[in-house]
């Protein structure tokens, strides 16, 4: 990865799990980065030691998107990459779906890459960057009560197909990576089960995975360096699974 040195990265959620190992994956090739969240502890802990810089912002937040692309031009006078990481779901049967829940879903997985990119485009065009957006294996496979949360991650990859369309004049690649279940937390966290619940989840999914193990977050991490890496320079409008095989089944 000697190609992403001093080029400047922001990876969206990189204060814990995929984001975190992106985040610190970029630093380690000599990339600057900017990893955003919204809380400042964990973020303060995400950066201590190496050369990324932290800004506290919601991607759900419009104002926010412009402010997270100009701290990094104001830091380091470009931009290179813009990971699309932040990820927002929830265990939603269609019973329970109300506006709210459904508008939250799709306010951090597809309006705000949306706003993010946009605002990122004319000094991504400047250095024919890339942006990489991390979707899920459930963006391409149907799952019951999680209808919302896969429909945002298909609007996600449809985006980046069709942006990687529009952006190909501009010399701006878009790809994606669609991870399967991978260690990171968000079954108690942001999915919101009970440990015991979640335990049982990854039995399951363990057992339904052909390659019989649930990834870790530097599985996943290492597709979105590779896919930022200017030697994949003919590569766009792809998404990536890695996922064990779970989508084949």
């Amino acid at each position: 990865m000697s190609n992403m040195h001093d080029k400047v990265v922001i990876v969206t959620g990189g204060s814990s799990g995929i984001g975190l190992a992106a985040a610190t994956s970029f630093a380690a090739a000599g990339a600057k980065v900017l990893i955003t969240g919204r809380r400042v502890a964990p973020l303060e802990a995400a950066t201590q030691g190496t050369n990324a810089m932290a800004l506290v912002a919601d991607v759900a937040i419009a104002k926010d998107a412009q402010r997270t692309i100009q701290a990094a031009v104001d830091a380091w006078g470009r931009l290179d990459v813009l990971v699309n990481n932040a990820g927002a779901g929830a265990l939603l049967p269609l019973a329970d779906a109300t506006v709210d829940r459904i508008a939250d879903i799709f306010a951090v997985n597809v309006i705000g890459p949306s706003l993010l990119s946009a605002a990122a485009l004319p000094h991504l065009a400047a250095t024919k960057g890339t942006i990489i957006n991390v979707s899920s294996t459930y963006g391409h496979r149907p799952v019951a009560g999680l209808s919302h949360y896969a429909a945002s991650k298909a609007a996600l990859e449809q985006l980046t197909r069709c942006w990687a369309l529009e952006l190909a004049a501009m010399d701006i690649r878009v790809n994606g990576v669609a991870a399967g279940p991978t260690e990171t937390g968000a079954l108690t966290g942001m999915m919101g089960l009970s440990a015991d619940r979640a335990e049982a989840v990854k039995s399951d999914e363990r057992n339904r995975i052909p390659l019989k193990r649930r990834g870790e977050p530097l599985d996943v991490a290492r597709w979105i360096l590779s896919l930022a890496d200017p030697a994949a320079a003919w590569v766009t409008g792809q998404v990536i699974a890695v996922d064990g095989g779970l989508g084949l089944i």
